[in-house]
């Protein structure tokens, strides 16, 4: 394995670490947006991008995210996020459905695509779909949705970190009516049920909140080393 010395930017990586940094710091839950800035498409497309290579447990990818443009739909979904501005207020909203179950479709859907993506027999991924098949059968269709649903989580925090270094703001909202959502939605019927809801666009001058310090706790508290 390559060792990577991070004293000095490495050639290889698409930005040094202190870069990374500066956009982690940059990132914070914005809770003002200016509404009269929009994502140009270019960047925007870049997104959508960092949603699909988000990476997922046995790469199932239980999700679907569905990009909130319509006025109208905004507006009746604020009605079920406490009256938050950003659900109207930012340039997008991405809301991230989850499965409700995971089934051995899903498997083969999924290992079919990845057999067609790698150019292999699909017979040569059995013992791998048996696997994840046997996983997913030691749970119950209750366990299976929630262990879904963290999965889509992952995608949330790709999706914000990838925002955060091209320098677009973002705030992650659990503030909402899940079944509320899913009612304006119309998923009912289908496999699909909101998990997390984010608004992304850029943060107005009057958000008291981009200045003020992140209270994390200590590095020395929350790592350790064994």
């Amino acid at each position: 394995m390559k060792h990577l010395d991070f004293r000095v930017p490495n050639p290889d990586l698409p930005m040094t670490p202190s870069a990374l940094l500066d956009s982690l710091n940059f990132r914070y839950a914005t809770k003002v947006f200016d509404p009269t800035r929009q994502i140009p498409e270019e960047e925007w497309d870049v997104l959508e991008q960092a949603l699909v290579l988000a990476p997922s447990s046995f790469g199932l990818q239980p999700w679907k995210f569905l990009v909130i443009n319509d006025p109208d739909l905004r507006s009746q979904l604020r009605k079920h996020s406490w009256n938050q501005s950003q659900i109207t207020d930012s340039s997008r909203l991405v809301v991230f459905l989850t499965r409700t179950d995971l089934t051995e479709p899903d498997v083969d859907r999924f290992m079919t695509r990845l057999a067609a993506v790698q150019g292999r027999d699909p017979e040569t991924l059995d013992g791998y779909r048996n696997i994840v098949v046997s996983f997913a059968a030691a749970m119950n269709r209750e366990s299976r949705h929630a262990w879904n649903a963290r999965q889509t989580y992952i995608a949330l925090g790709q999706f914000m970190t990838a925002a955060a270094i091209i320098g677009i703001d973002t705030c992650p909202i659990e503030g909402f009516d899940p079944a509320g959502y899913d009612e304006v939605l119309e998923l009912a019927g289908t496999d699909y049920t909101t998990t997390v809801v984010c608004a992304a666009g850029y943060r107005s001058g009057d958000d008291k909140y981009a200045s003020t310090p992140k209270a994390r706790f200590p590095l020395e508290e929350l790592i350790e080393h064994r």
